[in-house]
């Protein structure tokens, strides 16, 4: 076995044993080693990937002295390589953003405990993107709830605090529902690894025998998902969750938790259930309306929307409601439009959530529209951030919403039944981005009326740790990196889109 294969072990080993070691540091010293994990670890990813694309095949690695189907088992590809590297990327620029927000936000003496969060929710990410078990699926299912949970309440604030219970509530519904559907599963099949699993599903199926438990057992793992990931109309946490969280904190749990249960599901629905026994039962169909929906409800609620952050957490049901959109599809292409969307948005919410901090800052803390105007000439890297990111989410070319958006468009044109609703939700959803996103983007730049030109934009009244200060190049660096990985996705697509395609070919 080559050194590679061992890679997705150690990366998750790496980063729960990171937030182990961080329960005894400080707060600066688990921030550092927090950093390094996720570097390391996204690395390792990075070379899991190569080694896939050049083996053309996955593999699984197997835990323990016990083979299958009693042992416990790792499995990568291409998709699980892509997938784990985009997440760490995104993960380290979200921290580096937003690290002096932690400390000013968090509590000196409970620094540490942001960071344990942050290293369990990498942990449990790539546990669920590597996993070939299904109760380790679970398992890190709970640690990925537990460790969301911690990180919107660290600043212990009133809002917060109720956002915290409300995701707690709503996340251990669809976890309640994820369990019940995976001991209904093992019930009918006496497998919990994904492979045998798969198989015993295929004999049932062949034999025609467990119709209703089969159908009980996908409705249940698929809305118990879909709740976590919050689907419309499962959605009612996440303006609250993303928008009184700390901006490290908004950017992780809106760009990454949610496409974690979302891969979950991709898999469960490829190597366990079967993609066609899925199709047939029509809960595609069912996905495929509520993604209808959450595309056009999330928007107008946006729009309806005075404080920024809730604008930019609605947003995030429109965009999840895309990707289920492209799973309800029900074709290969339309899911390679899902996980590709998975990355735009990942990369893409948590540029916006990232640079509005900037924003913020240079308006007084204020997050209405009113007291945002002119912001983008106080901190011009921030206003440059969040105008690429909204012109992205609308689908501007060169950026990589521009790419999801077509790949839908075009995935449609292989449903026939689907094509048109497809089409008129994507120009709809389209227009009602442009209405929210390019307002806010406007306001940016526009200085308000009775205010001194010249006064407004002076370097003195810009605060020093974000406008020209030593704090700011963190800020600033993950802003461009954010800018960077969202032109990478836009103006280098084929490639990325041949991996996911292939990754998805393995799955079968």
């Amino acid at each position: 076995m080559s050194m590679v294969q061992n890679f997705p072990f150690f990366s998750i080993i790496i980063a729960m044993f990171s937030g182990i070691v961080s329960s005894v540091l400080d707060g600066k010293r688990a921030r550092d080693l927090s950093l390094c994990g996720i570097l390391v670890t996204t690395g390792m990813s990075a070379a899991v990937l190569h080694f896939c694309i050049r083996s053309g095949q996955s593999y699984t690695y197997m835990m323990g002295h016990f083979p299958a189907p009693w042992g416990n088992e790792i499995r990568a590809g291409v998709l699980e390589g892509l997938t784990a590297m985009m997440f760490g990327l995104v993960m380290f620029f979200a921290v580096v953003g937003g690290m002096d927000h932690t400390a000013a936000d968090v509590e000196k003496g409970k620094q540490n405990l942001f960071y344990i969060m942050v290293d369990l929710m990498l942990s449990s990410l790539l546990a669920l993107i590597y996993t070939n078990d299904l109760f380790t699926a679970y398992v890190f299912v709970e640690i990925n709830t537990i460790a969301g949970c911690g990180l919107i309440m660290i600043r212990q604030k009133g809002r917060s605090l109720s956002a915290a219970i409300r995701y707690m509530i709503m996340s251990q519904l669809g976890s309640g529902l994820f369990l019940i559907g995976l001991s209904l599963l093992y019930d009918v099949t006496g497998h919990l690894l994904m492979s045998p699993a798969k198989e015993a599903v295929a004999a049932i199926e062949a034999a025609g025998l467990y119709g209703v438990p089969m159908l009980v057992i996908m409705a249940v793992v698929s809305v118990g998902l879909a709740i976590k990931s919050g689907l419309y109309p499962f959605h009612y946490w996440i303006p609250d969750t993303y928008g009184y969280a700390t901006p490290t904190a908004s950017a992780i749990l809106s760009g990454l938790v949610s496409k974690g249960y979302i891969f979950l599901l991709v898999k469960i629905f490829y190597r366990v259930l079967g993609r066609e026994n899925v199709i047939a039962s029509e809960i595609v169909n069912v996905l495929f309306v509520f993604g209808l929906m959450g595309m056009l409800m999330g928007s107008v609620h946006a729009i309806l929307e005075k404080d920024t952050r809730r604008m930019i957490a609605y947003s995030s049901v429109a965009q999840i409601g895309y990707i289920y959109m492209g799973i309800g599809l029900g074709t290969q292409a339309g899911m390679v439009a899902a996980v590709f969307h998975m990355f735009t948005h990942s990369a893409t919410k948590a540029l916006l959530f990232i640079s509005a901090v900037g924003l913020y800052e240079v308006s007084g803390d204020r997050k209405d529209f009113r007291s945002l105007q002119g912001a983008g000439y106080k901190n011009p890297l921030a206003g440059i951030g969040f105008a690429v990111g909204a012109l992205s989410m609308v689908g501007f070319p060169m950026l990589s919403g521009f790419i999801s958006k077509l790949l839908f468009a075009t995935s449609a044109l292989q449903s026939p039944h689907k094509m048109l609703p497809t089409v008129i939700a994507l120009a709809v959803s389209t227009v009602l981005n442009a209405v929210y996103f390019l307002r806010l983007v406007i306001t940016l730049y526009t200085i308000p009326a009775k205010a001194d030109v010249a006064g407004a934009m002076a370097p003195e009244k810009i605060p020093e740790a974000w406008g020209r200060g030593r704090g700011a190049w963190k800020l600033h660096l993950a802003v461009a990196c954010f800018i960077l990985l969202n032109l990478v996705l836009g103006l280098y697509s084929q490639p990325i889109v041949g991996w996911i395609g292939s990754g998805l070919a393995m799955f079968d």
